[in-house]
């Protein structure tokens, strides 16, 4: 991988740079905007979200929500609780090791996830041939 100070870009190589941030930032607001618009927080719907997408299974313990939202450990078990508090998420131990904890999504946490992943969709839909992950070939390796 090329260190930083050996690339050498162009400003076409800025500007797609520069475009990208600009339409990530543009969906996380709008992301932002319709949580709130539907009675949560977006950590909330993140944490929702991580949850039920978690690969391979319906449920998540606390760290790996933690490194999905890039958080503390800590934050992430105050957010659980405020998700518990409304009815979206419960916790379980773990049957196969007692020390584990399983965040569970609930029928209501469900119902709001589903509501606000299709309008996610919808928005990242509209964005196609926009929302691209931008290639930067002009760099020398010296």
């Amino acid at each position: 991988m090329p260190r930083s100070d050996d690339l050498h870009l162009t400003k076409h190589d800025f500007e797609i740079l520069s475009d990208f941030r600009y339409q990530i930032r543009k969906f996380v607001r709008f992301s932002e905007r319709i949580a709130r618009r539907h009675g949560i927080t977006p950590r909330q719907y993140l944490l929702l979200l991580h949850v039920k997408g978690y690969p391979s299974r319906d449920w998540a313990t606390v760290g790996e929500l933690a490194e999905r939202l890039q958080a503390k450990h800590h934050g992430v078990v105050a957010l659980i609780s405020r998700c518990e508090k409304q009815g979206f998420v419960r916790r379980r131990r773990s049957t196969e090791d007692r020390r584990r904890i399983e965040i569970h999504l609930l029928e209501n946490g469900e119902r709001i996830l589903a509501k606000l992943a299709g309008l996610h969709r919808a928005e990242l839909l509209s964005l196609k041939g926009r929302f691209v992950v931008p290639v930067i070939q002009n760099f020398d390796r010296g």
